[in-house]
C-alpha cells in the first residue's frame, strides 16, 4: 500500500488522504465542503482540477475529493482511493433527477441499490448480473441522521446511466420498477467498494424532476444542496 502513489490522477502522497472520504462530482462542491465543514483543510490534489482536501471534522480526520462525471470517472478515483491510498469509506454526495412523484427539488435520496446500463461490471466476468448495493451500516446511519434532522428523504433504487442525452430514454420503464431517481455514478463506486472489501454510500439531492418539470441552476446545485453534506458528515 502506498507504492503506487501519487497516481496518474491524484497527486497526493500516501498518508495525505484520510481513511474516510466524501466525494462530489463537481470539484467546486468539494472545495465548498472543505471550506464549510473542515478545520484546517489542506489541498492535496489539483491534478486535472479535481480538487481534494484533508482536514478534521469534530476531531476526526476527513478528506473531500472531486470525482468528475460518470461511472468511469468515479470508477478511477474511487479505485485509486480504496486500493492505493488505504481509504476505507467513501460517501458520494451529488445531484439526481427525480422520476418519483413524491420526490421534489431539495429532497434526499439514499441509494440502497443502483440499477444501471453500464458495462463496468463486465471486468469481473461473473456468471450473472451483479447488483451494486450500499453498505448497510452507512445506509442505516444516513437514514437515522436525515430523520433526526427532519430532512425529507427516500431510500431505494436509483438508475445510473452512462448517457445524459439519450436517443431513446426509458424513464417510464424504470418508474414501473419503483426506481426513485436518475444519477450517473453509484454503480462503479459500489462495485469498487465490494471488490476491495470497503464501504460506500451514495446520497443524492434532487436537482430536477422528470415528473413535474422542476429544475435548478448549476450555481444552485453547487452551493445550495447542503443537506446531503450535513448527513454525510454526520455519519462519516
Amino acid at each position: 500500500m502506498g507504492e503506487n502513489t501519487p497516481t496518474p490522477h491524484i497527486g497526493a502522497k500516501y498518508g495525505e488522504i484520510a481513511e474516510s472520504v466524501i466525494m462530489a462530482g463537481d470539484p467546486l462542491r468539494a472545495k465548498l465542503m472543505a471550506e464549510r465543514f473542515l478545520e484546517n483543510p489542506v489541498l492535496y490534489n489539483n491534478v486535472r482540477g479535481m480538487l481534494g482536501y484533508t482536514g478534521t471534522y469534530k476531531g476526526k480526520r476527513v478528506s473531500v475529493q472531486g470525482h468528475g462525471m460518470g461511472i468511469p470517472s468515479i470508477g478511477i478515483y474511487s479505485y485509486e482511493l480504496f486500493n492505493f491510498y488505504g481509504v476505507k469509506t467513501i460517501i458520494r454526495v451529488g445531484s439526481a433527477g427525480s422520476i418519483h412523484e413524491d420526490l421534489h427539488i431539495g429532497d434526499l435520496v439514499l441509494a440502497m441499490g443502483a440499477c444501471h446500463n453500464s458495462n463496468y461490471g463486465d471486468q469481473y466476468q461473473l456468471p450473472g448480473h451483479y447488483a451494486p448495493i450500499a453498505d448497510f451500516d452507512l445506509l442505516r446511519a444516513a437514514s437515522n441522521a436525515a430523520e433526526k434532522r427532519g430532512y425529507s428523504y427516500k431510500v431505494g433504487n436509483v438508475f445510473s446511466s452512462d448517457v445524459f442525452y439519450s436517443d431513446n430514454p426509458a424513464t417510464e420503464k424504470w418508474q414501473k420498477m419503483g426506481v426513485l431517481a436518475i444519477e450517473m455514478e453509484a454503480p462503479s463506486l459500489y462495485m469498487n467498494a465490494a471488490r476491495a472489501g470497503k464501504r460506500a454510500l451514495c446520497i443524492c439531492t434532487i436537482s430536477d424532476s422528470l415528473v413535474t418539470g422542476e429544475v435548478t441552476t448549476a450555481e444552485e446545485r453547487q452551493n445550495n444542496f447542503t443537506k446531503m453534506m450535513d448527513v454525510a458528515f454526520d455519519i462519516i
